[in-house]
């Protein structure tokens, strides 16, 4: 497999509802088609902000690492929270550094503003380009799959329940048609009152 960002498998997604917004990652670490582990989280919580990455599992660590680092000087700095939009442009930040020898990581930003109440999430190229989004975006090795999927499931101005419901099963029907991807699934989902409701999905464990 000759892109490095596709040894390790795996695949996100992240969705807006009405006043909600959910981000799902798969929970399979792989080399290849060898299943290392099946309890890989690849979505890290940065105050109320959600950030997943998927690629390279040895970047994943290093980049989600790096921007805690970065995500807690900020606060302390600044003093106030960072705002989704806010980690976008450092995540953007972050990446275009290394645009010469860049990570092999794809992430995916979640969150709603807490000044305006907007849900907003956002996905990357590998040099920090931002793709501002007002439905979906995804990342990783299915994501073929995981756009057809959310084409034909998704809806605007879905209830938490619904958003929960949609966002599971295009991450769980896109990862039956990638052997990269699977050994289950991990739900966030954020509402605009501060609720945030973790989830575990199962499936098929080969």
């Amino acid at each position: 497999m000759s892109n490095p960002s596709e040894i390790n498998g795996g695949s996100a997604v992240a969705m807006i509802g009405k006043d909600c917004v959910a981000i799902a990652c798969d929970l399979r670490l792989g080399l290849q088609s060898v299943t290392v582990s099946g309890d890989f989280e690849k979505i890290f919580q940065y105050g109320g902000n959600f950030v997943a990455f998927t690629g390279l599992a040895t970047d994943v660590q290093t980049v989600s690492t790096e921007l805690r680092q970065k995500h807690a000087l900020y606060e302390m700095v600044e003093e106030r929270s960072m705002e989704p939009n806010t980690a976008a442009h450092l995540v953007s930040s972050m990446l275009y550094s290394r645009r010469f020898a860049p990570w092999f990581v794809g992430p995916l930003v979640a969150g709603i503003n807490s000044t305006t109440g907007e849900p907003y999430v956002c996905s990357f190229d590998s040099i920090g380009s931002m793709d501002v989004s007002h439905d979906f975006v995804v990342t990783g090795t299915a994501t073929n799959q995981l756009y057809g999927m959310a084409e034909s499931l998704y809806e605007k101005d879905m209830s938490p329940e619904q958003l929960f419901e949609t966002i599971s099963q295009t991450l769980l029907c896109a990862a039956d048609r990638d052997a990269i991807t699977g050994s289950g699934g991990l739900v966030y989902v954020i509402e605009k009152n501060g609720k945030v409701t973790k989830k575990l999905l199962k499936s098929r464990q080969d």
